[in-house]
């Protein structure tokens, strides 16, 4: 399967293991996660996995210590695949069963695993980023037809999940200390979404310290490769170098935004005695899109807004509405601009 810019931007975020530990703190929901010895997370070598295997562009490779009941450790492989395609790969639960039985092989023929003795867990997760939602069964068994008592015969596998754009936001936001919910809110949110704003600050909070210095960096080439390259489509800009630069262009955005909305205003306000058998319905679009505006810059000011707050913009008039755009960059609370409750 060919390989996608993503591909590279995902090794390196993965990388790392505060992402790897944020993926399975957030996401996977079993009782087996609070066993895990976080400070042991480590990738494999080519002593004992083949290189083949950890090449591999768009799967990541992780093993872990395991606290046991009986005060004893033992090793869990993790297994990432990310999965970049706009359509969903019916035979995932396949391809990662043959990649867990490559990575068992490998383990024997080092040594690591004894004759006689048995084979270390391994937790397969496929990322899957794609704007459809995922249709192909997690099983094995899913995919073979075995009739009657023959279905005993089939192999027992499955693989977990994550399947980004179906995460509820009402969930991401609960995780607000989470590196994989930020992640998810960046590959989810349009580029002049106010939420990218608010995730790359967040980020910046979560990885200050020097322990970060590299994912700092993998988040930065994220944003120049995705987000970056999207808001400026065609223009050769220059590239914030860390997340407070970008934060700072980001914000600048603000500032398009209204002038696009002074600019919009007054073109239609030229064309307005040119068209006055249909300015009814341009005046509601008008209000529509400035009201839509607003709103947007008052949650990246202020946060979430009350019932009422979304009620007064939805009826107030045009005119209104382009004074309150104006004021928004300048008061301190939501009330300084539209006025209190009531």
């Amino acid at each position: 399967m060919s390989s996608t810019p993503y591909d590279g931007l995902y090794k390196q975020l993965f990388s790392d293991p505060a992402m790897v530990e944020a993926l399975l703190r957030g996401f996977v929901h079993e009782d087996w996660v609070a066993q895990i010895d976080f400070a042991t997370l480590e990738k494999p070598n080519g002593h004992y996995v083949s290189e083949e295997l950890l090449q591999r562009s768009d799967d990541i490779l992780w093993r872990v210590r395991l606290n046991l009941p009986d005060g004893q450790q033992e090793w869990l492989y993790l297994y990432l695949l990310i999965e970049f395609q706009s359509r969903t790969d019916p035979w995932m639960a396949l391809r990662l069963l043959t990649y867990v039985c490559l990575l068992y092989q490998d383990l024997i023929k080092s040594g690591q695993v004894e004759p006689g003795g048995k084979l270390p867990p391994v937790f397969p997760v496929v990322i899957y980023n794609g704007k459809a939602r995922w249709q192909a069964s997690v099983e094995v068994a899913d995919l073979i037809a075995a009739p009657g008592s023959l279905a005993r015969w089939s192999p027992r596998f499955r693989h977990h999940l994550l399947d980004e754009g179906r995460v509820p936001e009402e969930a991401l936001k609960r995780l607000s200390d989470n590196l994989m919910a930020r992640l998810i809110e960046l590959e989810t949110h349009l580029p002049d979404d106010p939420v990218i704003l608010e995730t790359t600050r967040a980020l910046i909070r979560l990885l200050k310290g020097s322990g970060f210095d590299s994912l700092r960096r993998a988040f930065t080439v994220f944003y120049q490769r995705t987000i970056l390259s999207k808001l400026n489509p065609g223009q050769t800009i220059q590239m914030p170098k860390d997340l407070r630069e970008i934060d700072t262009m980001l914000a600048e955005r603000i500032d398009e935004w209204l002038d696009g909305i002074r600019q919009e205003s007054a073109l239609k306000g030229r064309q307005q005695g040119r068209e006055e058998g249909r300015q009814e319905g341009r005046q509601e679009g008008k209000q529509t899109e400035a009201a839509r505006m607003l709103s947007r810059l008052l949650r990246l000011r202020f946060g979430a807004l009350p019932d009422w707050a979304e009620v007064r913009l939805a009826s107030a008039p045009l005119e209104q509405l382009e004074g309150w755009i104006e004021a928004v960059l300048t008061v301190e609370s939501l009330e300084g601009v539209i006025g209190p409750e009531g």
